[in-house]
């Protein structure tokens, strides 16, 4: 038995600094995708709304389907927070919204048991405490012997990359399953097309592809239930009138975009004023300028957020300049959670339940024992709100900032050491 761990140019130090966290479900016939996927537009305050779209500044939305928008699946994402999830109450990785079972039998084999992963990157803090959630995971496996071999590729957001590292994957003949975290949606999408076409059973998980030909697909409710779960926040708790700020981290990226989206609907039904929506890049210096900017023209009652993971950059903004802390909607990382422990303001922190680094690899297993799996495996979503932050920070007092409260990796052997080494 081996274990073999090839990371590419992508140390995680470095990626700690970089922004933007999680994915997202796709509509029926094109997933998605979750982190930075190309190069985000600097935008001052000034600029960012020109009046010419009214959605963009949550003032009506589109009634009908966008690039960005579809009504079905916007429907449907938000149905499915309230649905009761199949799988082991304890397990959340297990679980399952409404699954369609899928039989792999055809899969089933012991001979060849080299797990791959071609992995987008691991340039936010998101993704690293993801990866040592997956990695811990596979060492359950790899001891029990049902796992053989882990073979890793790090495209660092590359698509190039990736394409490539899936390529060599196919080529080496030696991948018994391929999980796949696509860089962006349309792009990876021949790229995972020709592995479904090797013959490999073929998992894609937390970004998606246009494409149904993967065994599996694995992913969290989706963005427009995140993005509908911070503007629903800050619609019930600031009074009509109030002034909310929107701060994006790049245009384009679809559980990003689908996020602002879900916002939109929100906001144009509501009273508040959007003062804007402004990209980033998830960069703590950029989103304390910014917020520092609209902050000198005026009030800023309520700050939505596509990514929390800059949060606390724009409260200390608000400290910095003597401004009422707003109401607020962040992540569930710990330096947020940390700061709104420490500030009592009113908040939210939407979930992209980081949990789901797990579920690839037991879906791997399964395959492999020709056990069904779903075909699209909506995992939950569940925001941590005020009344269930101290118990996620208590469970996770150790831990270092930039960890996800939900990383539902407490049972695995690692814990804590291996997250609290990062």
């Amino acid at each position: 038995m081996r274990k073999t761990r090839v990371l590419l140019a992508a140390a995680a130090t470095a990626a700690l600094t970089l922004a933007a966290c999680t994915t997202d479900e796709p509509t029926e016939t094109a997933p998605e995708d979750d982190a930075p996927a190309e190069e985000g537009q600097e935008e001052e305050p000034e600029d960012s709304d020109d009046g010419d779209d009214p959605a963009d500044d949550g003032e009506s939305a589109d009634e009908g389907d966008g690039e960005w928008f579809v009504r079905a699946d916007y429907e449907r994402q938000l149905e499915q927070r309230d649905i009761e999830p199949e799988g082991p109450a304890d397990q959340p990785w297990l679980q399952a919204i409404d699954p369609e079972w899928v039989d792999t039998a055809e899969h089933a084999q012991d001979e060849n048991r080299t797990l791959c992963f071609s992995n987008a990157s691991v340039s936010n803090p998101w993704r690293v405490t993801g990866w040592i959630t997956m990695q811990q995971q596979v060492d359950v496996y790899t001891d029990s012997g049902e796992i053989d071999d882990f073979r890793v590729s790090d495209a660092a957001d590359d698509d190039n990359q990736q394409i490539s590292d899936i390529q060599a994957f196919i080529d080496s003949g030696d991948c018994g399953a391929l999980i796949v975290s696509p860089s962006t949606t349309a792009t990876l999408t021949p790229a995972v097309e020709a592995a479904c076409d090797s013959g490999i059973p073929v998992i894609v998980f937390d970004r998606g592809v246009n494409t149904d030909c993967m065994v599996t697909f694995i992913h969290p409710i989706g963005g427009y239930a995140y993005g509908a779960d911070g503007a629903e926040f800050l619609a019930e708790n600031l009074e009509p009138g109030s002034s909310v700020l929107a701060l994006r981290i790049l245009p384009g990226v679809d559980v990003l975009e689908h996020r602002w989206a879900a916002a939109q609907q929100i906001f144009a039904d509501s009273d508040l004023e959007i003062l804007g929506n402004e990209f980033t890049d998830g960069d703590g210096a950029q989103i304390k300028d910014i917020v520092t900017q609209y902050l000198q023209r005026g009030d800023v009652d309520g700050i939505w957020m596509d990514a929390g993971d800059g949060a606390v950059a724009a409260v200390e903004a608000f400290e910095d300049t003597g401004n009422d802390y707003p109401v607020m909607m962040g992540e569930d990382e710990l330096s947020f959670m940390r700061k709104w422990e420490e500030t009592g303001m009113t908040a939210i922190a939407p979930v992209y339940s980081n949990f789901q680094w797990r579920t690839p690899i037991e879906a791997a297993v399964n395959i492999w024992n020709g056990e069904e799996v779903p075909a699209e495996w909506v995992l939950p979503q569940e925001p941590i709100t005020d009344a269930d932050r101290g118990d996620f920070l208590e469970r996770n007092d150790e831990m270092p900032s930039l960890h996800y409260a939900k990383f539902g990796g407490e049972d695995l052997p690692g814990y804590p050491e291996a997250w609290q080494d990062r």
